[in-house]
């Protein structure tokens, strides 16, 4: 393989169009997991734009305890027993809600505390259902033994580059990965590492994303998007990202390039 072959910039959405695999009628269940007794207001948000927006027959709204009393009754809302700084602490009944479905999206706003960093790695260190991290989810897991978690194919890490910085130096990882960099040497980066660990990563870096995947780096202007850096994290889009891949299930790459152009 030369120098750069395995990395391409992408300036439209892929042929054929996988919007075309969306069911007319609604079916499989995606689990918006997150929240604290203090923010979860991205994680009802992103309920409500998967509902209005996808033919998922089930997104379900996965919250701690904590919350009970602060929120009205909500369809298709299922509470764990949090821990005493309002976050995710039964580490057994969050693994069987997250089991029970088509596919996780574990949005974050979780408070840092080493109850809720043992249930989500309890949850995600194995290969089981697919699950997209992001936001302050990544930091979770970044600094609570990330090894087993890098080495589950499931798993999609859509992160900050603060967030990638942090997973490479809690593996030691020897390449570096600096804000400072060029979209080349990050990409290069990228590459390296996703040889060595089967999860997948998203990331924005100089106004474009990438996506990194089994060695090979796809590059999409910011632009194209239609997504700024103000709210390219508040959920949204990571939502589309985990429709599309639900029902595209062998096709990554292009079915988050699909979300991205979509």
């Amino acid at each position: 393989m030369d120098r750069m072959d395995y990395f391409q910039k992408i300036d439209q959405k892929p042929t054929p169009d996988l919007t075309w695999n969306l069911p007319e009628q609604k079916r499989g269940t995606i689990k918006i997991i997150g929240g604290n007794s203090q923010s979860f207001r991205a994680e009802i948000k992103t309920a409500e734009f998967l509902a209005a927006n996808y033919p998922v027959e089930t997104p379900v709204l996965v919250l701690p305890d904590s919350l009970k009393t602060k929120l009205p009754d909500l369809p298709k809302v299922v509470y764990i027993a949090s821990t005493e700084s309002g976050s995710f602490g039964n580490k057994n009944d969050l693994d069987a809600i997250m089991a029970a479905t088509d596919y996780n999206l574990l949005l974050g706003d979780l408070s840092k505390n080493s109850i809720t960093a043992e249930a989500i790695h309890y949850c995600l260190d194995t290969p089981g259902c697919p699950t997209l991290v992001t936001r302050d989810a990544v930091d979770v897991i970044a600094d609570y033994h990330p090894e087993p978690i890098l080495q589950n194919p499931q798993i999609i890490f859509f992160s900050s580059m603060p967030g990638l910085q942090k997973l490479f130096r809690a593996v030691y990882y020897p390449k570096m990965l600096l804000l400072s960099q060029s979209l080349v040497q990050v990409a290069d980066a990228l590459h390296k590492f996703t040889l060595s660990y089967p999860c997948k990563i998203i990331t924005l870096h100089n106004e474009q994303i990438l996506i990194a995947k089994d060695g090979e780096v796809k590059a999409v202007s910011l632009e194209k998007s239609g997504y700024v850096p103000l709210n390219f994290w508040n959920g949204e889009l990571a939502a589309k990202i985990t429709v599309l891949n639900l029902f595209n299930p062998n096709n990554f790459t292009d079915a988050t390039l699909t979300a991205i152009f979509s």
